[in-house]
């Protein structure tokens, strides 16, 4: 794995001390229990050392919902230079605060029910999986750290798939590259301002057996799509959402064949609440090979994991979440804290930098916002509706209807997100000029 200045500052800032108030991170994922193989996936879970960088104790009181919970994840880096995510757990719901060294001067006064400053608190990969401390990530606001309590299932065993970490068997080979990821959230860390370093991963293989071993040092403070920013050509931009959380959208273009570029998204939610429910790729034109991957939900979280839907209109490129009502469906597969979605496919331009949109989930302003990244460049945006590859008034018919209802397909020239004569004059202009 490359290390860029970028990453050695992220990971600086991420790991310095004396933050004010309580400042919880991931110091070191140690340690992976594998559990076997059931119905077609592998169960494992990891071990956390868990650190307060603050100048403030971490509440850890287990019987309210003033506590810390972790998720833990598993993202896979494939031959063809793309990063998956491909298994999620349940969230574990911290119980009991040790105060040890290994993090910064560890100050006294800390006790189970509070992780002081400098202090850390190790626990093992059975501790992190222990089934009766597993509940439901859904029941976690990751923006402001407010978890429901009691969560479902506390108190309560089951075969040991449940609430675990599962990935398909067919992911895990012993030539890949891995990466573990464990993230905190917690109500006193977020409302601290201090909720953006809380993701760490590690560089992990797999043995003959199956068994996660994990190899290297833990990047602190980083999420696993950083893993993927270190490969050559992949970019990775941080967009916050105002008043609510941060978003990452990872970009590479490869061309895999002469005339014929892959582009592929991926979108990785830190912790946003309102979350992402769409993906638009101004310019495509007309593409193949469209294809989505998510990981998978299970042991009873309240996500139906429907494929999000594929469209092309007005020459963009749209991935969106299936019909849903966004203020009531909890159930829908948008890309919610903690997890990353991944996006692809094949066009016959070559990438030039545009603004990609990503839809947000639940109601409220902004309704998305624009990330720069790779798009197909010299695309015919005026190309609005079948018959596709012909120009005619069916696009012009197509572009003044959506320009009519302010659809994002219309919003084809800066300023993005405002529907104006930049529009219209972006379709005169590709109209006139004929599809290449």
């Amino acid at each position: 794995m490359l290390t860029t200045p970028r990453l050695l500052v992220a990971i600086a800032a991420a790991t310095s001390v004396a933050s004010a108030g309580p400042d919880l991170i991931v110091s070191d994922i140690a340690g992976a229990n594998h559990y076997g193989e059931f119905d077609g996936v592998r169960v494992y879970t990891l071990g956390v050392t868990s650190c307060n960088l603050g100048d403030e104790s971490v509440n850890w009181f287990e019987a309210t919902p003033d506590h810390p919970v972790t998720a833990q994840s598993l993202y896979r880096l494939s031959d063809d230079g793309r990063l998956r995510q491909i298994g999620i757990s349940h969230v574990a719901h911290a119980f009991a605060a040790l105060q040890t060294g290994g993090c910064s001067t560890c100050q006294s006064g800390g006790d189970f029910q509070h992780l002081g400053p400098g202090c850390a608190s190790p626990s093992t990969a059975g501790v992190v999986g222990s089934q009766p401390y597993l509940g439901r990530r859904s029941e976690v606001n990751a923006t402001t750290g407010v978890i429901q309590f009691p969560f479902t299932g506390i108190g309560e065993f089951g075969p040991a798939p449940e609430r675990r970490i599962q990935a398909p068997s067919n992911e895990i080979i012993a030539s890949g590259i891995y990466f573990a990821e464990l993230q905190h959230i917690a109500q006193d860390d977020a409302s601290a301002g201090a909720g953006l370093n809380n993701a760490s991963y590690r560089p992990a293989t797999v043995a003959a057996n199956a068994a996660l071993q994990l190899t290297g040092s833990t990047v602190t403070g980083l999420p696993a799509i950083f893993a993927w920013g270190e490969v050559p050509g992949v970019q990775v931009i941080s967009v916050d959402v105002p008043g609510d959380g941060r978003l990452h959208l990872g970009s590479n273009v490869t061309e895999i064949a002469p005339g014929q570029w892959r582009y592929d998204y991926a979108v990785h939610n830190l912790n946003s609440h309102r979350s992402v429910g769409s993906l638009r790729v101004p310019g495509a034109g007309v593409v193949t090979d469209a294809e989505f991957q998510a990981p998978r939900y299970h042991s009873g979280e309240p996500v139906d994991n429907e494929p999000w839907a594929f469209s092309l209109a007005g020459g963009d490129a749209t991935w969106s979440v299936p019909a849903h009502t966004p203020a009531t469906d909890l159930s829908a597969n948008a890309v919610r804290w903690g997890t990353m979605y991944t996006f692809s496919f094949v066009a016959e331009t070559p990438p030039t930098m545009g603004s990609v949109e990503l839809g947000l989930f639940r109601p409220g302003l902004p309704g998305a916002v624009m990330v720069s990244a790779p798009v197909p460049g010299n695309a015919c945006v005026a190309d609005f509706a079948e018959p596709f590859g012909t120009l005619d008034f069916s696009d012009v018919a197509g572009f003044l209807t959506a320009f009519g209802t302010m659809s994002a397909e219309a919003d084809l020239a800066e300023p993005f997100g405002t529907h104006d004569f930049s529009d219209v004059a972006a379709f005169l202009a590709s109209f006139g000029a004929g599809c290449p």
